[in-house]
């Protein structure tokens, strides 16, 4: 999978090839990441060398603090940033949404329920990929109309895992 990673406004190209090993901007790296307990506190391994870091995520852009340095990480996977750059992030709000993984990964939680009213923003699934748990999140306002997996289920990249309507107010449509 490829990512397009923004770390304070430099932006890089990072390849996943699998659990270990990662290649940015066209250099290959072996790594190991681990939280520490159950805090934001992470252990990160690079090519034999050892890092400690904080992170945490708020509204898709992580914040990472190590060695005193704060860093502002946005991640976004190549395919949805070309569609979003074509208009296609718009599409969302006139038709069902799929929400398919972004990458392929074990499924922690599902907090919402076919049938529940959601807004944008809200948690859809809880996605752990490489050691790392990931809030896929409601681009927009809707129905749960169909969920297709459930906690602990093992999916691949780009597998459907839930799908949202549009919200529909009847009456709000007839004023």
């Amino acid at each position: 999978m490829k990512y397009l990673v923004t770390v304070n406004k430099n932006t890089y190209a990072i390849e996943i090839n699998d659990e270990n090993h990662i290649i940015v901007d066209k250099e290959e790296y072996e790594l190991d990441f681990k939280s520490i307990g159950n805090g934001p506190l992470y252990s990160l391994l690079i090519n034999g060398k050892s890092y400690e870091g904080y992170v945490e995520v708020h509204d898709n852009v992580w914040q990472v603090q190590h060695q005193g340095n704060l860093y502002s990480v946005e991640i976004d996977d190549e395919r949805s940033k070309r569609l979003m750059s074509l208009g296609g992030a718009t599409a969302v709000t006139q038709g069902d949404y799929y929400l398919k993984s972004p990458m392929p990964g074990m499924v922690v939680s599902v907090p919402v329920t076919e049938g529940q009213v959601i807004s944008e923003g809200d948690i859809l699934v809880v996605l752990e990929s490489m050691k790392m748990q990931n809030e896929l999140k409601s681009p927009c306002d809707g129905i749960v109309s169909r969920v297709q997996v459930s906690s602990e289920d093992a999916i691949q990249q780009d597998q459907v895992m839930l799908v949202l309507s549009p919200e529909h107010n009847d009456e709000h449509e007839k004023k």
